[in-house]
């Protein structure tokens, strides 16, 4: 009888230290995920904030005399694009990823555009607003940058921890997925080519 209650209570202590253990690596995979979606977050935030004066910087260069049209209307698109392509820091997969970051880089390529057309018109370069703009969107590139670093720090943080045994055997019982990383624009691992005329 002794022997079967010491062996009773043996089992029941294994079950609580494995129900304490399972729970420690549980709350610490919701926290590694929280901080993924608060670290998308300040990406959307700095995205949000460039779409965000991008209507100003139209209205300013409307105003300038017989500034192309098709120009500022691929800007208008690709903002309403890009402003529309949405993630739910849950679902963060490589599809929803590539979607989103085809989106911004969409409109990155419109802005580009944009400011070499600019350079043909001397009243504009020569307009505080435009370049109070300018400067500010410049500002806001770099934000988009830096949040784009510290969500794949915190992303890699994550992945790494749900791929380690014996965390991977709670995380897949739970359903805490790998996330996806933002990745360099096509083309971007080679070098441009310069040339220079004489």
């Amino acid at each position: 009888m002794k022997k079967t209650s010491t062996t009773l209570l043996i089992v029941i202590g294994l079950i609580v230290l494995c129900a304490i253990w399972g729970i420690g690596i549980y709350n610490k995979l919701v926290k590694e995920e929280e901080q993924v979606s608060s670290a998308w977050a300040q990406v959307e935030n700095a995205y949000q904030r460039r779409a965000d004066l991008i209507p100003n910087l139209v209205k300013t260069v409307k105003g300038a005399a017989d500034f192309e049209k098709g120009t500022l209307e691929a800007v208008i698109a690709a903002r309403s694009a890009a402003t529309s392509t949405t993630i739910d820091p849950t679902n963060l997969t490589e599809e929803n990823m590539a979607a989103f970051q085809a989106a911004q880089d969409n409109l990155s390529s419109a802005l580009s555009r944009l400011m070499v057309v600019v350079e043909r018109y001397p009243e504009l370069k020569a307009n505080q607003n435009f370049l109070e703009l300018q400067s500010q969107l410049e500002g806001t590139e770099n934000r988009i940058s830096v949040e784009r670093k510290n969500f794949n720090e915190k992303v890699q943080a994550y992945n790494t921890y749900i791929r380690r045994f014996p965390t991977n055997i709670v995380a897949g019982m739970c359903g805490f997925d790998k996330k996806a990383y933002f990745k360099a624009e096509e083309g971007a691992e080679k070098a441009p080519e310069v040339e220079f005329e004489f």
